[in-house]
């Protein structure tokens, strides 16, 4: 069991045809809010292993007890350690930003902690785990290389959006995003008369939005500054084709 869609990739990159993987919070879905359904709580009761996000991201914090305790025999484990996490300043809340896995560099951090759990489940096949996982830290880092190159001509470093799940990738590629969401809540009129003004100064002409949250916001900015609104998904199961994607759209702004 995996929390979010991209850990889905990196279990099944590392574990091959050795895995199962079936993830809770499905794409779409926003994981603070999102709460299980039966069946999923149901298959959490075969799973040998939850491998948790592990960085205070809301369903975990919520969750994370009762689906223990469904299943006691499950092994349960935080893919973030080692992850130096950021602050939560984006969205003015307590403790570090959940969003780690938007960091190819925190990837591989997260993929080596998957590696080295399947190698003590199932250590008659840790050489197939080794391949596997070197296999795809190799393109993690051909993922990063490929970012840096593409974001290198970007002359704004700002970037507007409306749920801030970035601040990983702004960190390692050197953007700044300006989060429309405060706290957890839509903005007020005043707050966006604001955001409209900061987005002209900076010559802000796309508006970046998540498939789980509404839009509205963002198209009434967008339509003040005369520009568009474009999705990009924190939480695909394609990752490698995905981050690639969301690069392409960072640096078309």
């Amino acid at each position: 069991m995996v929390t979010v869609g991209p850990q889905e990739e990196f279990v099944k990159r590392v574990g091959g045809d050795r895995v199962n993987v079936t993830v809770i919070v499905p794409s779409g879905a926003d994981p603070h809010t999102y709460e299980p359904l039966p069946n999923q709580m149901k298959q959490v009761q075969d799973a040998q292993i939850y491998f948790q996000v592990g960085s205070g991201i809301e369903f975990e914090l919520s969750w994370m007890d009762k689906i223990a305790s469904m299943n006691p025999e499950m092994k349960l484990v935080n893919t973030s350690e080692g992850i130096t996490l950021l602050p939560n300043t984006a969205e003015q809340e307590e403790g570090s930003d959940p969003h780690v896995w938007v960091s190819p560099k925190n990837a591989k951090i997260m993929v080596d902690n998957i590696y080295q759990t399947l190698i003590q489940t199932d250590p008659e096949n840790k050489d197939y785990y080794t391949e596997n996982r070197d296999e795809y830290l190799k393109e993690l880092d051909e993922l990063d290389k490929n970012i840096t190159q593409t974001l290198s001509g970007k002359n704004n470093t700002k970037i507007m959006v409306y749920h801030p799940a970035w601040a990983y990738f702004c960190r390692d590629y050197n953007l700044q995003q300006i989060a429309i969401e405060s706290e957890g809540k839509e903005p007020t009129p005043q707050e966006i008369a604001n955001l409209v003004d900061e987005a002209r100064a900076d010559n802000i002409k796309i508006i970046f939005v998540t498939p789980e949250f509404s839009s509205s916001n963002a198209e009434v900015i967008a339509n003040e500054i005369g520009g568009k609104v474009v999705v990009v998904d924190p939480l695909d199961s394609n990752y490698l084709e995905n981050m690639q994607k969301v690069a392409e759209a960072f640096a078309s702004t």
